[in-house]
């Protein structure tokens, strides 16, 4: 099976190059100054356990994803739609889309734009980007996935890649729960641009994010959300795993890019108001990450 990796960034290449490390063919679609080099020297895998060079497909083409039976799709949550529409006419009409996003509507948004199945995907991976073609892999990289009628196929094929999968029933509670991990990390991670073991014993700050965190619970709550586990335990263990990881926002900030701040506090922000849930600490968060995107915008 061919899989393609739709938004080859950091997440998109770990992810491929574990998959074409166990010898699938694998395919990343990205942008020019990763795809030149993953052509010319292989996607350098540099992980907790390996330093490698993984010899794979790269493509700055959307139509590289024609004949693919897995795609991974890995693309900013602002770029959903148009990356599905560019995606849809080469997409095999078999072809199984997995969301490897932030947020938690992103499967809902993109399966209105497609055909094929769509399958929700929770990620809990610390990785970055350190140069082109280099991934580096700080932590983690389970994944979570919706049912589908492929599950037990990719579960397998993703196990044997050596990327532990669970399926859940209960998908957009684990959706969920990451969000929460992102409204609690990513901002202030962004606006401190401190990594996570760092941020994590800065004065108030456990305190402040137990407020995003109780904030988050409690809209989902008032949407009919079951959240699993233990959320402040999730929170609090992913500065122990992940001491060295900045949140992808603030890997944005650091290179002026657009980030996901929308899709993380700002839709707790939009689904309390909705709700009548007050999210006095999100509303914040989301605040001076959005002045920070536009102070950069302008001096750009």
């Amino acid at each position: 099976m061919k899989i393609a990796v739709m938004g080859a960034g950091a997440v998109g290449c770990y992810y491929g190059g574990m998959l074409a490390r166990a010898g699938h063919s694998v395919v990343l679609i990205g942008r020019p100054a990763h795809v030149e080099a993953i052509r010319r020297d292989g996607l350098r895998l540099e992980t907790l356990s390996f330093d490698e060079h993984v010899r794979l497909e790269a493509s700055t083409e959307t139509s590289a994803v024609e004949g693919a039976g897995l795609v991974l799709f890995c693309v900013k949550s602002t770029d959903t739609e148009s990356a599905g529409e560019a995606m849809r006419p080469h997409l095999p009409a078999d072809a199984l889309v997995l969301t490897l996003q932030n947020g938690v509507d992103n499967a809902a948004r993109l399966q209105a734009v497609l055909s094929q199945e769509v399958a929700a995907t929770v990620v809990y991976v610390a990785t970055e980007m350190a140069g082109p073609g280099h991934v580096k892999h700080h932590g983690r990289g389970e994944l979570v996935i919706a049912p589908s009628s492929r599950s037990e196929e990719i579960t397998a094929l993703l196990a044997g890649a050596g990327v532990p999968t669970q399926i859940s029933d209960n998908v957009i509670g684990a959706l969920w729960a990451k969000l929460i991990l992102n409204c609690a990390y990513n901002a202030l991670s962004a606006i401190t641009q401190m990594p996570y073991g760092r941020l994590s014993e800065g004065e108030g700050v456990q305190a402040t994010m137990r407020d995003v965190v109780n904030e988050c619970l409690a809209v989902a709550a008032a949407g009919g959300v079951t959240v699993p586990g233990d959320t402040w335990q999730a929170v609090q263990r992913i500065a122990e795993t992940m001491p060295t990881q900045y949140s992808s926002t603030a890997q944005d900030l650091a290179r002026r890019k657009r980030s996901e701040i929308d899709h993380l506090n700002g839709f707790v922000l939009r689904r309390g108001a909705a709700l009548g849930v007050a999210t006095p600490a999100n509303r914040v968060l989301h605040t001076l990450v959005k002045l920070i995107e536009g102070r950069d915008a302008q001096s750009a």
